[in-house]
């Protein structure tokens, strides 16, 4: 493992339990019934061990979109060709009267004051010079998994490490919510085959349609999927991301580690994301308590993640598009759940009879 890698991962810290204590405390005393915020409460709590204060103030959003493409797309395991990938890729970047970017995650992020970050982790095409793209790419889409392995370790390695330095950035830029989004024809095929073997679990179980295919198509992705599980037993997890991932997918976990080695808090979007995430908590286990799980995507797949990972979605809105736009969505639910928690006053301090 790559020296650098090694120093990342054993940097992230467990969640800070007495700031927790002092959450929970704080939500004790104040003026409202006990429980009545809801889920808000222990967003709140949550986000108090992250950042290390029992009143947590979490300001900027960023959302790092992450574009590779896949092997394994040429066999048919997704209702869109390949060429969407680059395509989408400059949608993002685009200018349009709004502001920048004309995605549904770009229009989100303008809604929320988040900003959105574009990276080039491996697309398979000569995308054009732009100032605000990030190029990270060491190869033109990954090998494709029913044949061989999908990266090298070494590639894997290397992507890991630039979504890592790109979460830098967000946060030097000052974002302390952190959205690992991705763009890639294909990805839930690699999503599927990960979480499988991670989960140990049948790859019936964990392969869904993705961006909608019909019958003929989800039995060719199930077949791939299959074929590749069956073309090795490793469950070394970095291994594993190699054989079966994706250079946006490496890139996402990459940003995972680095947030919570920074201490900021990640939100997981849907399917894709929590295959990253299912790698990295397996590389260190204190990764989930800086992981907040958006929505409970479509994907058949997303509800064993975060039933593994002891994550409660925010919502279920039947999102299945990726980009990290649920984890935009989520941000503010998150804020609030902040604000609620630092700025509610006790009723000791508000005069207010009830507290206990």
């Amino acid at each position: 493992m790559h020296p650098e890698l090694i120093a990342l991962i054993g940097s992230i810290q467990p969640a800070d339990a007495d700031a927790m204590s002092r959450a929970r405390a704080r939500q004790a005393q104040l003026t409202k019934p006990a429980g009545a915020l809801g889920d808000l409460e222990e967003l709140g709590v949550r986000l108090a061990g992250v950042f290390g204060s029992e009143k947590p103030h979490p300001r900027g959003v960023a959302v790092l979109v992450a574009a590779g493409d896949h092997g394994v797309a040429a066999s048919g395991v997704s209702a869109y060709p390949p060429e969407v990938t680059p395509a989408m890729v400059a949608n993002f970047l685009a200018d349009t009267p709004d502001g920048p970017g004309g995605a549904a995650v770009n229009a989100i992020a303008r809604t929320m004051g988040a900003r959105v970050y574009v990276m080039d982790a491996g697309v398979n095409a000569e995308l054009p010079d732009h100032p605000a793209l990030i190029c990270a790419s060491v190869r033109r889409g990954t090998r494709d998994l029913r044949l061989e392995a999908a990266m090298t370790r070494e590639e894997t390695e290397t992507l890991i490490l630039a979504g890592a330095a790109l979460a830098r950035q967000a946060i030097e830029n000052g974002a302390d919510l952190i959205v690992p989004g991705e763009m890639g024809i294909g990805n839930t095929t690699p999503a599927a085959a990960l979480t499988a073997r991670l989960l140990n679990m049948d790859a019936s179980e964990v392969t869904g349609r993705g961006t909608g295919v019909d019958d003929m198509t989800l039995a060719r992705k199930l077949s791939a999927v299959r074929e590749a599980l069956a073309r090795t037993d490793t469950t070394d997890p970095l291994n594993v991301l190699a054989e079966f991932g994706g250079f946006e997918i490496a890139a996402m976990l990459g940003m995972m580690l680095q947030a919570a080695a920074l201490r900021r808090a990640v939100v997981l979007d849907g399917f894709v994301e929590g295959s990253a995430a299912l790698v990295g908590v397996a590389l260190d286990p204190a990764l989930r308590n800086f992981l907040f799980p958006a929505g409970e995507c479509a994907e058949i797949g997303h509800a064993a993640q975060l039933s593994a990972l002891e994550l409660k979605p925010m919502f279920r809105l039947g999102l299945r598009l990726g980009e990290g736009t649920g984890g935009v969505l989520a941000a503010p639910l998150l804020l609030a759940a902040a604000a609620t928690l630092r700025e509610m006053r006790t009723f000791e301090k508000a005069g207010v009879p009830g507290g206990g």
